[in-house]
């Protein structure tokens, strides 16, 4: 199940980005020649409408950024000041950490609570019973709409409660890793997916090599 959720959570950033990217590109693209002057082509590009390309683009930019936040707690990307906690007894440290996971999980708990009664009360309600054909209270409204892509939005909040909800279950699961095992995600910033782990890194070849090639034991020097 959790092999399943991580590929998820991957698969919408990776979906959300390269989207934004193309969307972007395709904008700036059209911008551009719509510069030359060709009547029928810029009369073409000119019905090309792509005025919402801007907020459609920010919309996904802030997805990608609350599902990479959970991504970032599950992989240990985040950055963390960790100078005074190594310093004391392992007792005690690891009573920190656990301290700033459940901290972490509290804090994003709240935000996905409030994000959900937020996301609620600003039209999903309303859009709800109306789905469902059930009576609509006289005090509910329907809800303001984006400028441009005119989405009601509270989908467009959606993703803070969804976003919060799962990077707190995020921190509960490193707490909980962490409780057992007494290990912590690592992300190393020197690993480049896709290739060997054992290839020898650039600089200690170098290294290496310098210590050696005037070495008469190693046969022509270098490293071997």
């Amino acid at each position: 199940m959790m092999k399943y959720l991580d590929h998820l959570e991957e698969w919408i950033i990776t979906s959300l980005i390269g989207a934004a990217t193309i969307v972007i590109a395709v904008a700036v693209t059209r911008r551009y020649l719509m510069g030359i002057p060709i009547p029928a082509f810029q009369d073409w590009l000119l019905g090309f409408n792509m005025a919402w390309a801007q907020e459609l683009c920010i919309y996904m930019f802030v997805w990608m950024a609350k599902f990479g936040a959970a991504y970032g707690v599950r992989t240990g990307i985040h950055v963390g000041v960790d100078v005074l906690i190594n310093r004391l007894p392992p007792k005690w440290c690891k009573t920190s950490v656990l301290i700033g996971l459940f901290s972490g999980a509290v804090f994003t708990g709240i935000i996905a609570t409030l994000g959900a009664n937020f996301v609620w009360e600003n039209g999903m309600h309303y859009s709800m019973l109306t789905r469902f054909g059930l009576p609509i209270p006289d005090d509910l409204y329907e809800g303001p709409i984006t400028p441009d892509l005119e989405w009601p939005t509270w989908a467009v909040y959606l993703a803070i409660p969804l976003g919060s909800s799962l990077m707190c279950f995020r921190f509960l699961q490193v707490a909980w890793t962490f409780a057992r095992t007494g290990e912590l995600p690592h992300h190393d910033h020197s690993h480049v997916d896709g290739l060997d782990d054992e290839t020898v890194d650039a600089t200690e070849a170098l290294e290496e090599y310098e210590a050696h090639k005037f070495d008469p034991k190693v046969e022509e020097g270098g490293v071997k």
